[in-house]
């Protein structure tokens, strides 16, 4: 960090409240070896390259506090110093246009499998915390009505990436079957599958009409 930034961070913290939920984050959060791990990725001509670890800690920001949109978090970040402190950010930085998740997600996060590094990062501080144990977990889930029709979604045998057409065979679809079927998981035998979002099910909700859904899971 430069000496700068431990100036601003210093003068933020006479703004941020002790029981602030991003200060119990960031006593803990550790992102030191992401740069190193997504160095690969990067070109080393050109102009610099927005720090990864600012994207990571600005959607752990959108987690914490329900902002789905990224422009709105871009715009969140630019107003509240509690959100600059945690991203790092001086109070004259620029915030990362929006457009840059978009770019990354689709990119260098998606090859480097980044967010799986994050993750497991996170996991393995939590074990040594002793606060997971490892041993067991247990799973629930809410639903969420996807953005998708039963009318886009490919009917009839078991799935196989291979045996699509042009018209089903979009991206997301492609990455998703090719994901399932690497891993053998028993979602590969689905009668159906939507081509607007490969990962909604056709659920019925107790009490509700019988709609695609997204399932949230938590893990416990």
């Amino acid at each position: 960090m430069t000496r700068t930034a431990c100036s601003t961070r210093s003068t933020f913290d006479d703004h941020v409240p002790a029981n602030h939920l991003l200060r119990g984050i960031d006593r803990f959060f550790d992102l030191t070896d992401l740069r190193t791990y997504l160095a690969p990725f990067y070109s080393h001509t050109g102009r610099p390259s927005i720090d990864p670890e600012l994207m990571i800690r600005m959607l752990i920001v959108g987690y914490c506090f329900g902002i789905r949109s990224e422009r709105r978090l871009c715009e969140e970040v630019h107003l509240n110093l509690a959100y600059r402190w945690f991203c790092r950010l001086g109070i004259d930085d620029a915030v990362p246009e929006h457009s840059t998740f978009s770019k990354n997600r689709h990119g260098r996060f998606r090859e480097s499998d980044a967010f799986r590094h994050v993750f497991e990062t996170v996991l393995k501080r939590c074990m040594s915390e002793g606060l997971v144990g490892g041993d067991g977990f247990a799973i629930d889930a809410s639903v969420v009505k996807a953005d998708a029709t039963r009318a886009r979604a490919n009917p009839g045998v078991a799935i196989d990436s291979r045996a699509l057409g042009p018209a089903q065979a979009t991206r997301a679809v492609r990455e998703y079957l090719e994901g399932i079927e690497a891993d053998g998981r028993p979602e590969i035998m689905r009668k159906s599958i939507s081509i607007t979002d490969p990962a909604a099910e056709w659920t019925c909700a107790p009490g509700g009409p019988a709609i695609l859904c997204i399932l949230d899971e938590l893990f416990g």
